[in-house]
């Protein structure tokens, strides 16, 4: 058998493959139908364990792995046809449809706004950029914040989520998955760290410096050259230069920025310390109701997948099939498990388009542990 007459046979098969894809589907969408009547759930995970099992039983060996790529795509479109056909909104569709309704169109400039640290902190700054004329409230860690917005006491949040050069801020993503919130907006700020003293004191006075850990490795070149200088970790950086605004000793500086010099009376001993000028943190704003406002075209989520080969791949064909861009994936262990992990994604991904929607509900439908986290515009 020569190419041409190899591709003419492999077209054959091709038109028969569609002939019998379009009877699957049709018949998926009466056993839908089916199931909704009997108020069955679409997703039946012992149903489609059965059929990759009976299908790589047919094929062997060889081919074996193959199938299950093609038979678990096979569901997911199928899944999503059900869905489609049904038309049967779910809780998580009534909640986004309620939220594109009585969302305002214009974002607030004023609110009570909780921040983490103290004035003059990146956080704030990030909150400044985010809104014209916030009122906030400080607190001494990221879990106040969350607490904050959770109990009512603040209508909004802001809150370091990851940073270019030192990555992902664990922390916050870990309490991401012990609290219900939504991300109404983000921003990304560049970071540029100063060794701030008091007046008068010289570089070579300088004894302890004072910082947040993360801060301290953004500066760890500058840092790394300067002898005999102990490093003293804080809670963030406008905290380190009160801390030595107020200290009687003349010997300790800090890494903060340049407008806590002039926040806390003090100078600048070197600007932009920092091992990477393109140094940005990309900060949240969250809050207890869920709120979309224009323009909200990336989406953020996080849930658990089935711990087999091929689970995670499962989910990104997915989002490839629709033609969403995967910006972030970041990885959290769960709690009490053996090493098993709740995957954090955010998606280019409008939520305005019904495809979007379908595909959130879904998810929701078939993943345990399922949160959809909101959809947002990013600020630059």
């Amino acid at each position: 058998m020569d190419l041409k007459e190899a591709r003419e046979k492999i077209d054959s098969i091709d038109d028969e493959m569609t002939r019998l894809f379009v009877e699957r589907m049709n018949t998926a969408k009466e056993i839908a139908a089916y199931k909704a009547e009997h108020k069955l759930q679409v997703f039946d995970r012992e149903r489609e364990r059965a059929v990759l099992n009976r299908i790589e039983d047919k094929v062997g060996p060889e081919l074996e792995s193959y199938a299950n790529v093609l038979y678990s795509t096979l569901f997911d479109v199928s899944r999503s046809y059900q869905h489609r056909s049904l038309k049967t909104e779910s809780k998580l569709g009534e909640e986004i449809n309620k939220a594109l309704a009585e969302t305002p169109a214009v974002f607030p400039g004023r609110a009570i706004v909780a921040c983490q640290g103290v004035e003059g902190s990146y956080t704030q700054s990030a909150c400044d950029r985010l809104f014209n004329t916030p009122s906030i409230m400080y607190f001494n860690n990221f879990k106040s914040v969350f607490q904050a917005v959770e109990s009512g006491l603040c209508r909004y949040g802001v809150l370091p989520i990851e940073n270019s050069t030192a990555g992902s801020v664990n922390e916050v993503y870990d309490l991401m998955k012990k609290h219900k919130f939504y991300i109404v907006r983000s921003t990304k700020l560049q970071i540029t760290h100063s060794l701030l003293a008091k007046k008068g004191t010289k570089l070579s006075d300088v004894k302890e410096i004072y910082s947040k850990d993360i801060a301290l490795d953004q500066c760890s070149d500058y840092l790394g050259s300067l002898k005999g200088v102990k490093l003293k970790v804080c809670e963030n950086t406008a905290t380190a230069a009160r801390m030595v605004s107020e200290s009687d000793r003349n010997d300790v500086a800090c890494v903060s920025s340049r407008n806590c010099a002039e926040l806390y009376g003090l100078t600048s001993l070197c600007d932009g310390i920092q091992n990477n000028e393109n140094n940005y943190t990309r900060f949240i704003c969250i809050s207890k109701n869920l709120e979309i406002y224009p323009g909200s075209d990336k989406t953020s989520l996080m849930f658990s997948v089935p711990h087999k080969p091929g689970s995670l791949y499962h989910v990104v064909s997915r989002f490839s099939a629709l033609g969403l861009n995967l910006t972030k994936l970041e990885s959290r262990p769960m709690p009490n498990t053996d090493f098993q992990f709740l995957f954090y994604f955010d998606l280019d991904a409008n939520i305005h388009d019904e495809k979007v929607q379908r595909l959130l509900c879904e998810f929701d439908d078939e993943y345990e542990r399922f949160t959809y986290f909101g959809s947002y515009m990013e600020t630059t």
